[in-house]
């Protein structure tokens, strides 16, 4: 199967243009002409990765690896380090990022993870109505991330709707009509403005909350015949 025909099968699935005018999805590396017989999903690229893929693999992968511009390719550097050895192996790349939280990786999360049903959709926020005390709710989200431990803003003690945002989420704080949220990356002054404006926080890591990309999208891919492995990288944080 060319790549073309697997672009489009995956435009059907999560159209590309629902992605944010600052992201970078689509076909990454490679040629729409490209026969295609084995597939591979992980959320990022590493080293350790591609060293473990067959040469002519298709790569498909959450973040992108190219995300701003580049002006310029430096073997030694990241990115380049990483495209270099993928030319060389002939691994193409397509990236599924803000387009497939949109569509899928929210919901999944939600529902399969934590398993809550959705009360209400809003772009890249899912709303849980959850209706618990706020400790017992936090140690609950951790345990279904695997996180050793629930790193959290506490501004109440009860979780009455909770919005759930994949990956970072820290801008759309104060857009939520929430008194808990759900997200990764919270950085010292977000949780300083959650504290401000009444808003629980509990932050789910951006790895661990996207995680699940890969075996998500595996089940649709099966269907095309192809070789389909999860192969995802590691995490680069390691909890001592």
């Amino acid at each position: 199967m060319k790549i073309l025909e697997i672009y489009e099968y995956l435009n059907e699935l999560s159209p590309f243009e629902m992605q944010e005018s600052w992201d970078n999805s689509g076909l990454l590396v490679g040629d729409f002409k490209t026969d295609i017989t084995t597939v591979a999903l992980s959320i990022d690229v590493d080293e350790e990765l591609i060293d473990s893929l067959e040469e002519g693999t298709l790569l498909i992968t959450h973040h992108p690896i190219i995300f701003g511009g580049l002006k310029q390719l430096e073997f030694s550097k990241y990115p380049a380090n990483l495209l270099h050895k993928m030319i060389k192996k002939n691994i193409s790349n397509i990236a599924m990022h803000t387009n497939f939280d949109q569509t899928h990786l929210n919901d999944y999360v939600a529902m399969e993870i934590l398993g809550y049903e959705i009360a209400e959709k809003d772009g890249f926020v899912a709303y849980l109505d959850v209706n618990e005390d706020f400790d017992s709710f936090a140690k609950k989200v951790a345990a279904a991330f695997g996180l050793p431990h629930a790193r959290c803003v506490k501004a109440n003690s009860f979780v009455k709707r909770a919005a759930l945002t994949t990956g970072s989420g820290c801008s759309l704080m104060r857009s939520l009509s929430a008194d808990c949220f759900l997200t990764g990356d919270v950085k010292y002054h977000d949780a300083m403005e959650a504290k401000s404006i009444n808003l629980s926080v509990i932050d789910i890591g951006h790895y661990e909350s996207e995680r699940f990309f890969a075996q998500i999208l595996q089940k649709y891919l099966k269907n095309l015949g192809l070789k389909v492995i999860i192969a995802s990288s590691e995490n680069p944080f390691t909890y001592i």
